[in-house]
């Protein structure tokens, strides 16, 4: 019997729980589900490898999983997982993959190969305002494959549990104008189908109509060591730099966006060019 090779990203709820999902056509092949030899190959932090053997039971009531695993910290919501089952050796593999260099998505640093619409979906964002706006608009819009998120602000009531009454539609105003503030999202005019999908640009027949647009902060990520922590971006309220953001497709930077890194570029603030597709985000207080 030839090596099974799959792939598949990790949930939030998987890493907690300690499982890792079996794909249907693999988990038959494993002749003793009661105890399975599992190898975690994996490189912390990117660096060199290091392999731990764990023996797991095969529950397949209602989704194939294996439970025991020791996920290591520096595996996030999103990370690529291969597994292949090794009918030789009778094990179950599970590797990660490293970077060529780490990369920080929205604050979180990431090592290994991942899947950019679950990341987007698998973000934990907290239980503020913002918090739970910024939730909806990546769980519950439509998500593309390099992990943006567009979602009809018209629905955010409703979905958010917030804007209800005049007291709620103003702390629904000020979370949303809180995010924008902060780069995560920005306003534009889009689309619904007549079954509610959102677009952008707005699509052809379709009623426009106004929307939140989300596209991930991903810049280049010291290793985790250097920061004194683990690299999972959980901080207390602090002050951010400026930085450039990317737009939704087609969207430019506001005079006021170009003047704003102009004066950035004069004090040494930043030193990178404003390029088309990108705004710049001034510096700004952020509450963790």
């Amino acid at each position: 019997m030839r090596t099974v090779n799959r792939r598949l990203a990790l949930t939030r709820a998987q890493l907690t729980d300690g499982v890792c999902p079996v794909p249907d056509d693999l988990a038959p092949r494993i002749p003793h589900p009661e105890a399975v030899t599992v190898v975690l190959e994996h490189r912390p932090h990117g660096s060199p490898p290091a392999g731990q053997t764990v023996t797991s039971a095969l529950d397949d009531q209602d989704v194939s999983q294996l439970s025991g695993i020791p996920w290591p910290p520096d595996i996030h919501p999103g990370t690529l997982i291969r597994i292949s089952w090794q009918p030789a050796k009778d094990e179950i593999h599970l590797r990660t993959v490293p970077l060529d260099e780490p990369l920080r998505i929205d604050g979180v640093d990431y090592f290994h190969e991942y899947d950019p619409m679950a990341v987007t979906r698998e973000f934990d964002p907290g239980r503020s305002n913002r918090g739970r706006v910024l939730n909806v608009v990546r769980r519950q819009g439509r998500v593309y494959e390099d992990g943006s998120a567009l979602f009809a602000e018209a629905g955010l009531a409703a979905a958010s549990g917030l804007g209800r009454g005049a007291k709620g539609a103003f702390l629904l105003k000020n979370a949303v104008d809180q995010l924008i503030r902060e780069g995560y999202v920005t306003r534009v005019t889009g689309s619904l189908s007549a079954s509610g999908l959102p677009s952008y640009p707005p699509a052809d027949g379709e009623e426009t109509a106004e929307m939140l647009f989300y596209a991930p902060l991903v810049e280049p990520a010291p290793l985790a060591e250097a920061f004194g922590g683990d690299g999972t971006g959980e901080r207390r309220e602090h002050w951010v730099s400026g930085f450039l953001r990317k737009l939704p497709p087609g969207a430019q930077a506001s005079e006021r966006q170009l003047s704003l890194h102009q004066q950035a570029l004069e004090t040494a603030q930043i030193d990178e060019p404003l390029e088309p597709g990108y705004t710049f985000v001034k510096k700004h207080h952020r509450h963790g």
